[in-house]
């Protein structure tokens, strides 16, 4: 029997499963940040300051930002003098990005079209690994786990920032009603894909819990993961080193 897989709530292939988040993504492009600022209530752009405060980017490392299409956490390490290689599976999304580094004069990044799960650079060629709200849309989270424990250094450093499932009392409820019935229908009015907005908000749901993602990192051989809850466990920074 053929492996099938999550694509929202819907299980399909996995050959299926990546062609439709393809087909999400390359919808969605043009409106990605707006996309975000739907799902979190603006609040991603300050997520984003704090995840980058924690990798703390230095001048002169070689950074590889998965999932990172439209370069909003690429620009945000750049800037502190490191040197970013932005990949995506979806050539969309990194010409979306390119354009935006081109509006802002920035420089010094590298635009490369990759699949999480198997990426063509060697071993051991970056100091980081970092990945914002992509991990949950590869289709083999625990490849892409090994393949971003393959291209670190020694002593490299893993950082994923994702959303999640709440745990408070009251505010999931109240997430999971938003979530659900007032993200598509904005999705639909604002960019006229209704569609594509419910299966990431179905993604969000059926994302690993923290403990089992945490988990599911030391298991591709990350030593001191950890997990650090923001917003009622909505989103989480988790984050591990290669020894």
């Amino acid at each position: 029997m053929t492996k099938q897989v999550n694509f929202g709530d819907e299980l399909v292939s996995p050959e299926e499963k990546t062609r439709r988040v393809g087909q999400v993504f390359s919808s969605v492009a043009r409106r990605y940040d707006l996309m975000n600022d739907l799902m979190s209530g603006g609040m991603h752009r300050l997520w984003k300051d704090r995840f980058v405060a924690r990798v703390k980017p230095r001048s002169g490392e070689a950074i590889l930002d998965m999932a990172g299409g439209t370069g909003d956490v690429a620009f945000r390490m750049a800037r502190r003098g490191a040197r970013i290689t932005v990949s995506d599976i979806n050539a969309d999304m990194l010409k979306v990005g390119k354009e935006r580094a081109e509006a802002r004069n920035l420089t010094g990044l590298t635009w490369k079209v990759e699949n999480a799960e198997t990426l063509s650079f060697a071993d051991a060629s970056f100091d980081a690994y970092t990945i914002v709200f992509g991990i949950r849309n590869v289709t083999d989270i625990p490849a892409a786990l090994r393949e971003a424990h393959r291209v670190l250094k020694r002593g490299g450093r893993f950082y994923c920032m994702e959303f999640s499932s709440s745990d408070w009392p009251g505010f999931a409820e109240l997430y999971d009603t938003y979530a659900s019935k007032v993200i598509p229908k904005v999705g639909k009015i604002v960019t006229d894909d209704e569609e594509s907005y419910r299966y990431l908000v179905e993604s969000i749901r059926r994302f690993p819990k923290q403990a089992a993602f945490k988990a599911m990192v030391a298991d591709a051989g990350f030593v001191r993961a950890a997990a650090e809850p923001m917003l009622g466990g909505l989103v989480t920074i988790h984050s591990g080193w290669k020894i």
